[in-house]
Formats: structure tokens, sequence, C-alpha cells
């Protein structure tokens, strides 16, 4: 550091930048002095590699995150909370989940291209066009006299899906997610092709209040009893409150030891703006939580 900073006052740019490069070669070849030192010491004691590597950690945004006291883990109440909340029924009386998907008011191609690929990863889901005289609460409506359990609407700005709404029925919640990153299958190199199996479902790191609920929402959404022989696989993960979608089929080889993944698609990922009570009613509904910037 000594030596930088008195290069750091030598006038001439050229031979300033000669001492830097010296001061730089140098410290690489004792960098590689001391990995060579220190191989030699870890073949002739294996323990001090162990303990360089227990220790040699590196800093990341998980693991130098505060702790959330907010995190329910085998939590006896959270446990009573789901026989009785709005989602207990498809887990306690397998109820069978049926999806109306439908789009903004005079949707852009893109978005109906998006909603046809969002419609295959749920197999009870039904794209409905919507006409420009429905508003979503009318649609919400039609769709508990249809007895459907869940509408999606999916929102589009400059002619690009943005947004998703999930409104659970036939009481709700309602949640609004941002839609960004999306890719879809002939996108994706190599990319599979899907077949009408039922998935099933991988829900990752939803381990708060507001992620448990999150979680058992998107569980709602597909067939409790998944079709193993389809070998299709739908995640959801979270990180960094940021909701990362895969679809994938997993294949094994011929002695069945090894497994590998191919991509189904479509990619996604969602970020949660707000989680209202009841079904969609942005004048008077009640919000449980709302995203602040």
């Amino acid at each position: 550091m000594a030596r930088l900073m008195q290069a750091s006052k030598i006038p001439n740019k050229i031979k300033r930048e000669d001492v830097y490069n010296k001061i730089r070669s140098q410290k690489n070849k004792d960098k590689l002095l001391k990995r060579k030192q220190q191989k030699k010491e870890e073949e002739l004691d294996p323990s001090l590699k162990e303990e360089r590597l227990k220790n040699n950690l590196p800093n990341t945004l998980e693991n130098t995150r505060e702790f959330d006291e907010t995190i329910v883990e085998d939590d006896e109440e959270v446990l009573k909370e789901e026989e009785i909340d709005d989602f207990s029924q498809y887990f306690n009386d397998s109820l069978q989940p049926k999806i109306l998907v439908t789009t903004s008011r005079r949707p852009s191609a893109r978005v109906y291209e998006f909603a046809e690929e969002f419609c295959s990863i749920f197999p009870d889901a039904n794209f409905v066009k919507r006409g420009s005289q429905f508003e979503i609460k009318k649609i919400v409506d039609i769709a508990i006299k249809r007895e459907f359990t869940d509408v999606v609407v999916i929102n589009e700005d400059k002619k690009k899906p943005n947004a998703i709404t999930i409104i659970h029925l036939p009481d709700g919640p309602t949640a609004y997610y941002k839609l960004t990153s999306i890719m879809s299958a002939k996108e994706i190199h190599g990319h599979g092709r899907m077949t009408p199996h039922k998935p099933e479902l991988i829900l990752n790191n939803f381990n708060t209040r507001l992620g448990h609920t999150i979680g058992r929402m998107f569980a709602s959404l597909f067939p409790q009893v998944p079709e193993f022989k389809g070998r299709q696989v739908a995640t959801f993960h979270n990180q960094r409150d940021f909701i990362f979608f895969r679809r994938h089929r997993y294949i094994f080889d011929k002695e069945g030891k090894k497994c590998d993944l191919q991509e189904l698609g479509p990619r996604f990922t969602l970020k949660l703006q707000s989680l209202q009570k009841g079904t969609f009613d942005t004048k008077y509904g009640e919000y449980e939580w709302v995203y602040k910037v």
C-alpha cells in the first residue's frame, strides 16, 4: 500500500503506470509463490487443506442476511391456521383446481403467446378471451358461478406482459405480481416438449409468514397428486424476494443410475407487489401486505 501511495505521487504518467505495473507484477508473483508453498504444506498435512476450505467461506447476500423473526418452521400456530385458511380445501378435502386465465383489454399478440404457455403449466387452466366490456369484478362473479377456483389476469405494458394478478375464489386472497425476465420455450436452447401429465411441484424458501401464504397459494393451483410417469417438475424458487419459475423433465440413463434435467419452459420471474384480503377490489380492498420501495 505504501509503495502504491508513493507511485501515485509520480508526476509523469508513463513512469507512474510503469511503476504500477511492476508493483502488480510483483504482487502476482508473491501470490503464486504463496500458493505453491501452501500446496506443498497441504500435501504433507491434508488437515491443513480441510481447515482452509472450512474457513474460506465467501460472504453472500444469503449468509450475511440478518435473522428474520417472521420465519416459521414447524410452528404449531401456523399449522393450526392451515387447517382453516382459504386453501385448506385443497389439502384437506382434495379439491381439484380449476383456473380461468385471461388478459387485460385488447391484448397484444405477445400476451396471447405468453398466456398460452402459462396455461400449459397448470393442468386445469382454461384461457378465456376478455371482452372490452368485462371488468375484473364481473369476471370474478362469472368464474365463481361456473365453479372456477382461481382467476389469473395477465397484464401488459407497451405490448409486453408485465404483471400477473392471481385471485383465489370464492373469498380471496388476491396477489399482484410484477412479471419480468420472460423466456418462452422456443427461446430456450435444447428445450423439451411438455406432455399433459400433472407435474410435481417444488417450492423453495417460502418460509416466512408471508411466504408461507404465497407458497400455499401456488400449491393450490396444482393437483395434489402428481403423475410421476410424466417426470415433469414445476419449481417456484424464492430468493431475495424474487420468485423464479422453471419447468423441467428429469431423464434417467439406461442403467437408472444417472439423472439429467431437460428444461421445458417457459421461464419467468415474479415479484410480489401486494397481497389483498378477499377478491380483487382496488377501491375498498383491505391489504395484508404492500411492497414499499
